[in-house]
């Protein structure tokens, strides 16, 4: 029994490749308000009678061509990352996901039945960035659920790690063996949001997405823009690799629907770089600690064959962060400052 315990918290993965696991997992995922923020009818209409329906078995084939002996690489990852974690604390480390199982209401009722003198909970998002679809919906879900099961211990968030130096010296040793190669260019393809997220996780509803410069303009909007974020860490990493203007570049992926959603497109940016004299690329995805579809399938796999049939000539994905040493280190640096009621070095 300890008074203190850490819970990691990542998005979470269907529970096998099939169409019949894909379709609660995607129901759910998209059936957050914080994902797709239309009214709850309309959202329901669209999610269970259009995209769902469609879309599962589609999906299910996705993870097939990805899924291991151990089954969701996601899955597989986090669960390393709890046990490496877990030898650097003497307080119990668990985890739970966003979406599908486990579920963080039978994980949080799990750690104050076996720690029933529990007096503090460290909850770490496993998100760089904060957004509202990630990072914001991973913070309330836990949250809401320590309202309804009137939980006393108390809930200590860590912060989005986007600027920790720790973190970003973590990429840049990872990418740093690519540089090797020579490549062109290094893309940073980040997970994207619609514009309207970013514009409604703005505080002041008046910087955000209102100027050309905003994410270079001082303001409280910071804190909660996504964009400005993965700027940050992208420049960040280049400046610890020595990169120059014109060797990098950052675009978002994973675009669903058709409203505007923040720019460029990585399926364009790959399309279209062969075209500028870009033959040999390196890409990197930040936003994603753990790799997943959105690494191991859309980039590695479907951003690949983009890439060279556009006249790209070589391609390289570098992987996430996973259990990389560097990523160990600052996993436990940002666990011990909240510890310590610290927010951020």
């Amino acid at each position: 029994m300890s008074n203190t315990a850490i819970l990691l918290m990542n998005l979470g993965s269907p529970d096998s490749p099939t169409s019949k696991d894909l379709k609660p997992y995607l129901t759910e995922f998209l059936m957050d308000k914080r994902v797709i923020d239309m009214p709850g009818l309309l959202r329901s209409i669209v999610v269970k009678g259009l995209i769902v329906p469609f879309r599962a078995s589609k999906s299910a084939e996705k993870y097939k061509s990805i899924w291991t002996k151990e089954g969701s690489p996601l899955v597989v990852h986090t669960k390393k990352l709890l046990q490496l974690i877990q030898e650097r604390f003497d307080e119990p480390v668990y985890y739970s996901m966003r979406y599908g199982s486990p579920d963080t209401a039978s994980v949080l009722e799990r750690i104050h039945k076996e720690n029933p003198q529990l007096e503090h909970l460290i909850l770490f998002p496993l998100y760089p960035h904060y957004a509202m679809s990630s990072y914001e919906t991973a913070v309330v879900q836990v949250q809401e659920q320590y309202t309804v099961a009137g939980y006393r211990s108390s809930l200590e968030i860590v912060p989005p790690f986007f600027a920790d130096l720790h973190y970003i010296k973590a990429l840049a040793t990872s990418i740093r063996p690519y540089m090797e190669s020579r490549p062109d260019h290094f893309l940073f393809s980040y997970h994207g949001i619609p514009e309207r997220h970013v514009k409604k996780t703005d505080p002041t509803k008046s910087h955000c997405l209102m100027t050309n410069d905003c994410c270079s303009t001082s303001s409280t909007a910071h804190a909660f823009c996504y964009r400005h974020q993965i700027i940050r860490t992208t420049e960040g990493v280049a400046a610890e690799l020595g990169l120059k203007k014109g060797q990098f570049s950052f675009s978002f992926q994973s675009r669903l629907g058709t409203d505007a959603w923040l720019k460029p497109y990585t399926v364009t940016q790959l399309a279209n770089f062969p075209k500028q004299g870009i033959k040999k690329l390196v890409i990197i995805c930040p936003a994603f600690v753990s790799d997943c579809l959105e690494t191991l399938e859309e980039i590695e796999v479907e951003g690949r064959e983009l890439f060279l049939e556009s006249g790209g000539e070589e391609f390289a994905m570098v992987p996430a962060l996973n259990e990389n040493e560097e990523w160990l280190k600052t996993a436990e640096l940002l666990i011990r400052r909240r510890m310590h009621g610290v927010e951020s070095a």
